[in-house]
């Protein structure tokens, strides 16, 4: 096992104008689990596959352990990857598949046999181990392609998008198991996914990239709670935070006839007589429909999950302005949909960002 450091690495593809990755920092701790997360197109499988030694960096370095692995090949690295088609032999079997690496290593057949019974024996594949992947489930096969990653026992496992071809209900099954598996082996693990749920469910941290700059690399809690600028505040939680750029006065932002008060650390770190406020939909609470207090959102949807649901609406912003607006539901709410309905924002809740730069302000 071993720490992760990515010194001020770029990717700067061949005819490109702009890096895919750009002047990247990032210290990994050993045997973290660091989930990489973004929209397509941000860099975080390029991340990976530079730490892989699949694709080559332009500027920087990046070190495994106490060893400078810039310019290693792949065999050198002391690396096991997890790809998202799951790159199983199909005429091998399951222990044949899990075995491969070793055997090409030249490792002794003993030796073989008993890391693919112990993998084997985690992943809960004992009884599969005769099978080719064509008799397996697709939450199996991906076991198939972690038992192939865990006996080579690797410094660093590198996973790419695992669960992407699995149904929903499965994928919340495997995230748990991985996450589980990961803890019990302590093997330092760098996961790249789209879906900002498994960031958050899965990992020790996460790392959020837009257009292959990092954004913020913090524990799940913290990201949720102090996003570092608008883009995290709208990329992490599902659904994703209310954000509204509206006018500062000397009172302070008046929000759909309620007034939210600005810390004099706030007005002093913001360069512009607007300011970004953002709100998540599970800390708006639902006011006495017949008051004038609190914001009137008008619904024209709800989403009904059972033990909660989220309504999604528009905000009276005054002056005929408004926007849209989506609050979380608890109690199965009734008759909200075509209806005004007020909502009051919980004021430690409240999140204040620049309107230029899109950094959070000081509370």
């Amino acid at each position: 096992m071993a720490a992760i450091v990515f010194d001020n690495v770029s990717l700067t593809y061949p005819g490109a104008d702009e890096p895919t990755v750009k002047s990247l920092d990032l210290d990994i701790r050993d045997g973290e689990f660091l989930v990489l997360v973004g929209p397509s197109g941000c860099g975080k499988s390029t991340t990976l596959r530079m730490l892989a030694g699949l694709e080559d960096v332009s500027e920087g370095s990046i070190r495994i352990g106490d060893r400078d692995v810039t310019y290693l090949p792949p065999k050198n690295r002391d690396i096991s990857m997890v790809f998202q088609n799951y790159a199983l032999y199909p005429h091998m079997t399951v222990a044949q598949n899990m075995g491969f690496a070793l055997k090409i290593a030249k490792v002794g057949k003993e030796e073989i046999d008993r890391r693919v019974a112990e993998a084997a024996r985690i992943l809960d594949l004992t009884e599969y181990l005769q099978r080719k992947p064509k008799a397996l489930s697709g939450g199996q096969r991906q076991r198939v392609a972690m038992g192939r990653a865990i006996v080579r026992e690797p410094q660093v496992f590198l996973m790419d998008e695992p669960l992407s071809n699995l149904d929903a209900k499965l994928r919340v099954q495997t995230r748990a198991e991985i996450a589980a598996l990961q803890r019990r082996l302590g093997t330092t693990t760098v996961y790249v996914t789209h879906d900002q749920v498994e960031a958050m469910t899965m990992g020790d941290r996460v790392a959020v990239l837009k257009d292959g700059v990092l954004q913020q690399c913090d524990p799940p809690r913290t990201m949720y709670d102090e996003p570092a600028n608008v883009f995290v505040a709208g990329f992490i939680g599902s659904p994703a935070m209310n954000l509204f750029t509206l006018p500062l006065t000397d009172e302070g932002v008046r929000f759909g006839g309620s007034l939210v008060r600005i810390s004099d650390a706030a007005r002093k770190a913001t360069d512009s007589d607007r300011i970004t406020l953002g709100i998540r939909p599970e800390h708006l609470d639902f006011h006495a429909r017949h008051s004038d207090k609190g914001l009137p959102v008008t619904f024209y949807t709800v989403e009904e999950l059972g033990s909660e649901g989220f309504a999604y609406g528009r905000l009276d912003l005054g002056d005929g302005e408004d926007a849209p607006m989506t609050v979380r539901t608890f109690g199965r709410e009734e008759g909200l949909r075509g209806q005004t309905v007020r909502v009051v924002p919980r004021e430690d809740e409240v999140h204040l960002f620049s309107a230029v730069t899109g950094d959070r302000l000081p509370s």
